[in-house]
């Protein structure tokens, strides 16, 4: 079983960029895909990017789009996501969360979660 923690959150301005890192344990990491979600005070949890179990694969949300890149280090077993020209819409607890192969967009396929890192872009 892989378990997570999120860290990297922090206060930015507008169009500023912060990178978020979600370490895993876990022998196997290199057998999951990763994903990053958010959740925005008053709204339901969302996908934002996600990275699949070799890193050939990368897939993202449409807001994120062209701003947000997902990597990950196998030999550090953690995922990054990288955070450009951020907007306060982009204001949210962020979590990472792993599956075989590939995370689901859905994040209610998922019943665990852990604390998360807050982001706030401010205007």
């Amino acid at each position: 079983q892989v378990q997570v923690a999120e860290s990297g959150g922090g206060l930015v301005q507008a169009g500023g960029s912060l990178r978020l890192s979600c370490a895993a344990s876990g022998r196997t990491f290199s057998n999951y895909g990763l994903g990053w979600y958010r959740q925005a005070q008053g709204k339901e949890r969302e996908f934002v990017a996600g990275i699949n179990w070799s890193g050939g694969r990368t897939y993202y949300a449409d807001s994120v789009k062209g701003r947000f890149t997902i990597s990950r280090d196998n030999a550090k077993n953690t995922v990054y996501l990288q955070m450009n020209s951020l907007k306060p819409e982009d204001t949210a607890i962020y979590y990472c969360n792993v599956d075989r192969g590939a995370v689901d967009r859905n994040p209610r396929s998922y019943a665990y979660w852990g604390q998360g890192t807050q982001v706030t872009v401010s205007s």
